[in-house]
């Protein structure tokens, strides 16, 4: 099965609005930036998927692609996450990729391990939803063949991607990822990030950098 995988960013200028009272926006901007870049770091050890796609109008995200070298496709709309996945599944579908895995850049914690074996569990015809840590969102859409469902996100997404499956015909599950549980939106997903951070689980990595240098920190917030 050939896979891959599609990664749609905001621009940073619009990224964690709902941070703006904890951060200011250069900080919001470079903890973005890291933790895209923690993400495609871990997508590089996959064993499974065989090409990464990013879907972005931000201007700084083209030296990340270049870094890693990855696919960049321009997102000059940017009218937000799901109409970014739609862009990267038509470009996943026109060169022939058999499954798609439509990943948020804001899971620095991401295991590509625990990915692959989510990914090789699809069957024909299936669709894996993999809920944030809240239940009611979607963190990862791994479907097989990538226009088996558009992609929906927001909130509520977790059944409403459920439904869109059973709606067509579709092997369904939603599949829990510990390591795409914790995605950042909220201060209360700050305040567990750096409780990450404080037990080493990103040592070493770019978004433990850009923690580091945020002088509001610690930030507390409801879970």
């Amino acid at each position: 099965m050939r896979a891959a995988a599609i990664l749609p960013v905001k621009r940073f200028g619009a990224a964690k609005q709902r941070l703006s009272e904890a951060l200011g926006p250069g900080d919001r901007a470079a903890l973005s930036e890291a933790m895209i870049a923690d993400v495609l770091a871990a997508l590089q050890g996959s064993k499974v998927l065989e090409r990464v796609i990013v879907v972005s109008g931000e201007p700084r995200v083209g030296a990340l692609a270049r870094l890693f070298d990855v696919a960049l496709l321009d997102d000059a709309t940017d009218r937000g996450h799901s109409e970014a996945a739609a862009i990267g599944v038509r470009a996943a579908i026109a060169e022939g990729w058999e499954c798609v895995a439509l990943l948020p850049g804001d899971c620095p914690l991401l295991d590509p391990l625990e990915l692959d074996a989510a990914i090789a569990g699809l069957g024909d015809r299936s669709v894996a939803v993999i809920p944030d840590r809240h239940g009611g969102g979607t963190n990862g859409l791994l479907l097989r063949p990538p226009g088996l469902i558009e992609p929906a996100f927001g909130p509520g997404s977790r059944e409403r991607h459920l439904r869109l499956a059973a709606e067509a015909g579709a092997s369904v599950a939603a599949v829990e990822i510990r390591s795409l549980a914790l995605d950042l939106d909220t201060a209360g997903d700050l305040s567990e990030l750096l409780v990450a951070l404080e037990s080493g689980a990103l040592a070493g990595s770019a978004t433990a950098r850009a923690l580091s240098r945020i002088a509001t920190l610690p930030i507390t917030g409801s879970a």
